[in-house]
């Protein structure tokens, strides 16, 4: 039984919150944990810029063969997939520029380092 306590519902609509009350253990606080203002520097090894390189490279040649494909030779080289009935999901889909995408990221780790 609550003899004495007023019943959910029943206070006043003025009267304040309860406040929550949370106890230390052991008395002691909490360490506080100190949040990184800037992101932390990437560092690539160098097996990481090679990987990136050779992808690089790799898909110039295929973007060169594939722009030198429209003279009628389309026995060898890439073949670029396009689709027949294209997807109505994708109507407004726009495809990111890698490089440029890459170039502010660049950009953005010089202007955080001066």
């Amino acid at each position: 039984e609550l003899r004495g306590r007023p019943q959910p519902g029943a206070w006043p609509p003025a009267s304040p919150a309860q406040k929550l009350v949370f106890n230390r253990v052991n008395g002691k606080r909490p360490p506080v944990l100190l949040q990184q203002v800037s992101a932390p520097e990437e560092c690539y090894t160098l097996a990481h810029e090679e990987n990136v390189r050779f992808v690089y490279e790799a898909w110039q040649q295929v973007e060169q063969q594939l722009d030198g494909s429209g003279s009628g030779d389309s026995a060898c080289g890439p073949v670029q997939y396009v689709e027949k009935t294209p997807n109505p999901g994708l109507k407004n889909f726009v495809p990111i520029d890698l490089e440029e995408w890459w170039a502010q990221q660049f950009l953005a780790k010089i202007e955080n380092c001066s």
